[in-house]
């Protein structure tokens, strides 16, 4: 299946002298393994592929001299391949478990550049965070890898030519046809069901039937579960799985800001703090921080005591929360107020693969926006419905105060702009980039 990261490990190759190592980062199950091997396949003349959990023999080479020629022939000897600088390459899976390795690649930038190291790790940011890592600065590139947003997906359904229309008419900002409308909704909800997790997707493309998909999003989850039990002292690791299970309460409420009473009574941030950092770091949740002033730049604002968390991949929310697939498949609009965090949800996930921060802002917990984004010297008003019924006092009330070139409003309606709002059907999220979002 095609990823958009692939465009960006090619950019990698070609940089020549001023490439650096290159590490990949993100949850576990989001396809950092495969993409890397069929890399290696694809673009090489060969490759050492090595995972650092589970081959301790080259582990424990990293734990004396690791200069890149002693590693190269090593490597050489215990693969019985020869490492040729731009034609081999070189990687490092879960990096995570060894701190000397990840060291090493601090000494590949400025000595031997030549040849051509990626790394992956699952955890790697809670191992950073927890264990203080010694983190090369400076001297590697960094790609975190998301679950496939909902244009991989349409790729993967071999939907190419849908998707392609739904990026000409987010640029032109013309409706699509009626029928190309509905149908792109109708995948847009089985694309919340299914999610972005790789496997997930692959076994509904290989059998198009949505119940076949439960059992791997089971498996998913808890092998989350596991990390935390496996990844994290006892104590934390029950503070984790608390934190983790009340997402869907926390997403049901009006009030969508992450409350720690949720969790349990008399919770606190000195209580669960560290636990929602090792959620963000492992990458199975995505942070919304509030801000309190929509002004540029829009993180020196933000109110650090209030957030939103979102769960990494809207497939998994369906699954954890127990959403029943036909309310999330149904043509009629209700006051389900899930189904507008479902869609929430979505958007964080699209926004965050495009490399947006997420923010919103709340005015006097009277009014708010759901998103904030920053391009440029613009701050864009972004507002989500998961319906038709788009009126909203709250973004009346934002333009008034800051005046913003235009908004977004995404929703289940076609393309349109009026008034300076940019209509974004809910299915064409995938066109908000840093770059792009000119109306």
């Amino acid at each position: 299946m095609e990823r958009k990261i692939s465009a960006k490990l090619l950019e990698w190759k070609s940089k020549d002298k001023k490439r650096m190592p290159l590490i990949i980062s993100g949850a576990r199950q989001v396809g950092k393994t495969h993409i890397l091997r069929e890399f290696g396949r694809n673009y090489y003349k060969n490759s050492i592929y090595v995972n650092l959990e589970t081959n301790l023999s080259v582990s424990s080479l990293f734990e004396n001299d690791i200069t890149p020629d002693r590693i190269i022939r090593f490597l050489e000897a215990s693969f019985n391949e020869a490492i040729i600088p731009d034609e081999t390459l070189i990687i490092l899976d879960e990096i995570q478990f060894c701190e000397r390795a990840l060291t090493s690649l601090k000494y590949f930038c400025e000595d031997a550049n030549e040849y051509h190291v990626v790394a992956a790790g699952s955890l790697l940011g809670v191992a950073i965070n927890r264990e203080k890592y010694s983190f090369p600065v400076g001297k590697v590139e960094t790609i975190t890898l998301y679950p496939m947003n909902f244009e991989e997906f349409l790729w993967a359904l071999q939907k190419d030519k849908l998707a392609n229309i739904i990026r000409e008419n987010f640029h032109m900002n013309r409706c699509l046809p009626e029928v190309l409308h509905l149908q792109a909704l109708e995948l847009y909800k089985i694309y919340l069901i299914v999610g972005g997790m790789p496997a997930a997707v692959k076994r509904f493309v290989d059998t198009e039937k949505i119940i076949e998909i439960a059992d791997i999003q089971s498996n998913i989850l808890n092998s989350y579960i596991a990390d935390m039990a496996k990844y994290a002292i006892n104590a934390e690791s029950v503070k984790i799985r608390a934190a983790y299970n009340s997402l869907p309460n926390q997403l049901a409420k009006n009030n969508k800001k992450f409350q720690y009473k949720v969790i349990q009574k008399g919770g606190n941030a000195n209580l669960f703090g560290s636990a929602i950092e090792w959620l963000i770091f492992s990458g199975i949740v995505l942070k919304c921080q509030k801000i309190e002033k929509a002004l540029m730049p829009l993180a020196v604002y933000t109110d650090l005591s209030s957030f939103k968390l979102y769960m990494a991949d809207t497939g998994l929310l369906v699954m954890k929360s127990g959403l029943a697939y036909q309310t999330v498949l149904s043509n009629l609009e209700t006051d389900n107020i899930f189904l507008g965090s479902l869609a929430e949800n979505y958007v964080a996930q699209e926004l965050s693969s495009n490399g947006y921060p997420l923010f919103y802002w709340e005015s006097k917990g009277m009014s708010e926006i759901d998103f904030l984004l920053q391009n440029g010297e613009q701050i864009i008003p972004v507002e989500v419905k998961a319906g038709t019924h788009t009126r909203s006092k709250s973004l009346s009330v934002f333009v008034k105060k800051y005046r913003p070139n235009y908004s977004i409003r995404i929703s289940a309606k076609n393309f349109g702009f009026e008034n300076q709002v940019k209509s974004v059907p809910l299915y064409a999220v995938y066109n908000i980039c840093l770059t792009n979002e000119h109306t």
